[in-house]
């Protein structure tokens, strides 16, 4: 039944602190979206250069690269709770700066790249505890519902937010998107801040270099969770600075100014939206890893399409297209990485997703600031199309070689056979416990055949 279907879909805001947390964010992210479609539109008014846009892409984004890893070791070892609420009350301050030195006409670029650099410093430690906070939050059984649901309030903001930015910017100004942004982070710091939320830090007082070094080896000796990361990084390094040069396209190409540029951010945040709420209707995770290499398929073909339109809203379909690729293979890659991770190492493998979904992509967004300069904005992203498409093409071909291990990690995980081990080493001997309590349980449409068709 449609309402049954409905209530499966939301399944996970049966738990009060996931409501609170989904309200104050819905809200927040609507201004997050505001001021990143207001910042590119600043940055290109003040300097008209695609080399300045990929570089306040790489201020803002780099510092995740490079810190994130420390922000998973804090996930782990501190109160993910309080974490995200400094994070957040972090973020506020920060665009109320902007928008102030916006708002009285004193903003320059290097105003807008310092500032994108601290934020940058910030979402390091915020998405690693963030991530793994969902886990606090809603517990394993719902675990995918809320990964999926988190993504839907991501990009339905995604397209309210640029929609509303680009009548602000043209109408006002930039400086009141940044004004608006700093007012919506109250809502999600008041959610969190009624929660009543219990978390027992699961690493000890080891050293954090040694802390450090637990995280990257388990990552590097599960082959499923690699290839999935490095799958990431590639899009997010050829792929993703498309948003760099959107306003490119929206002014020079498409001559449709600082309102196309809300309406194609928007379409891409459709798509998105599209393709979470989908995931959000799934019961189990069967399929998903075949999901992923499609969908990558899918976003390389897309970014080439939109690279050579010239209409308008042709250019917008195709986005919606792409967006709906885009978040499948990143929510797809995330619900299986934390199906497969241990409690314990969550926020420090998290913190290596974060540095492939937003670590990778100020380096691509800096090199397609450079390349575009050069050969132009849409060979720039035809290149990155073509390269996304071939390592999707690799990623098919390994598929079948992570079918056991992914299996084995994701039973092990449900029922609890994996120790402390940091390595997931998992005998056939625990398997089998494993699957035997999965068959009289409601587990049983798991992720057994991840990474096999779900046709």
């Amino acid at each position: 039944m449609p309402s049954a279907r409905i209530a499966n879909g939301l399944r996970a805001l049966k738990h009060r602190n996931f409501r609170l947390f989904f309200a104050g964010q819905l809200i927040s992210l609507i201004g997050t979206w505001m001021q990143t479609v207001a910042q590119s539109w600043l940055v290109y008014r003040l300097t008209g250069s695609a080399l300045l846009l990929g570089t306040v892409g790489f201020a803002s984004q780099f510092p995740v690269f490079l810190m994130s890893p420390v922000g998973g070791i804090v996930a782990d070892r501190k109160n993910r709770h309080r974490v995200v609420i400094a994070t957040q009350v972090a973020s506020m301050t920060l665009a109320l700066i902007l928008a102030i030195l916006t708002l009285t006409n004193r903003v320059q670029v290097s105003h807008v790249m310092i500032l994108a650099a601290l934020l940058g410093i910030v979402n390091a430690f915020d998405l690693p505890a963030r991530q793994a906070f969902i886990m606090d939050m809603v517990g394993r059984e719902d675990l995918i519902n809320a990964i999926a649901l988190n993504s839907s309030m991501f990009n339905g903001a995604r397209i309210v937010g640029p929609a509303v930015a680009g009548i602000l910017v043209a109408s006002i100004g930039e400086g009141w998107c940044f004004f608006a942004n700093a007012v919506s982070y109250i809502a999600v710091i008041v959610g969190l801040m009624m929660m009543h939320v219990t978390h027992t830090p699961k690493v000890g007082h080891r050293p954090a270099l040694e802390a450090l070094r637990e995280g990257f080896s388990f990552v590097r000796h599960t082959k499923p969770i690699l290839a999935l990361l490095l799958l990431l990084g590639l899009v997010s390094l050829v792929g993703m600075p498309y948003t760099v040069l959107m306003p490119i396209f929206a002014d020079q190409i498409l001559h449709s100014g600082a309102k196309g540029l809300g309406i194609l951010m928007g379409a891409t945040g459709l798509g998105a939206l599209i393709a979470a709420l989908s995931l959000a209707m799934r019961t189990g995770m069967k399929g998903l890893g075949t999901w992923v290499a499609r969908a990558s398929v899918a976003f390389g073909f897309t970014l080439m399409a939109f690279a050579f339109s010239r209409w308008f809203w042709v250019s917008a379909a195709v986005l919606v297209v792409l967006g709906f690729s885009m978040m499948m293979q990143m929510t797809a890659s995330n619900t299986l990485i934390q199906s497969m991770v241990p409690d314990r190492l969550r926020g420090r493998v998290m913190s290596v997703y974060a540095m492939m979904f937003m670590g990778m992509a100020p380096i691509g967004a800096f090199s397609a600031g450079a390349v575009a300069h050069r050969l132009g904005a849409p060979m720039t992203l035809a290149i990155g199309g073509i390269a996304c498409v071939m390592g999707a093409g690799l990623f098919t071909y390994e598929l079948p070689g992570f079918r056991v291990e992914a299996r084995k990690l994701i039973l092990a995980q449900e029922t609890g056979v994996v120790g402390m081990q940091s390595t997931p080493v998992v005998s056939d001997a625990d398997v089998a416990v494993a699957e035997a309590a999965l068959v009289a349980g409601p587990l049983a449409d798991s992720g057994a055949e991840i990474v096999e068709s779900d046709r």
